[in-house]
């Protein structure tokens, strides 16, 4: 059976600092680039949709009912019936 030698212990603390402060600092550099990534995309994804709105809204003449449906859309799933409902009562 082997024992913990101090040295191991505290290589191993050491190791768990360097990475916690590797870490930290990788972080600072980096998590900017990719939130200003993130909200551009969003933005992006915004102007998309306010395009299709006005696009739908060019293309619609008022008092005419249009119906859209895109590829998207999951048809609906019949549920199936396994049993008959039970009602148990209790009885003293």
């Amino acid at each position: 059976m082997q024992e913990a030698s101090f040295t191991g212990f505290i290589k191993t603390l050491f190791y768990i600092v360097a990475f916690y402060y590797i870490f930290r600092f990788l972080a600072k550099l980096f998590l900017p680039l990719l939130i200003k990534k993130v909200v551009e995309k969003a933005g992006e994804n915004m102007q998309q949709q306010q395009r299709q709105y006005q696009d739908f809204q060019q293309n619609t003449r008022e008092g005419e009912t249009s119906v859209y449906t895109t590829q998207n859309v999951k048809q609906s799933r019949e549920t199936k019936k396994v049993g008959d409902y039970v009602d148990y009562e209790e009885i003293d």
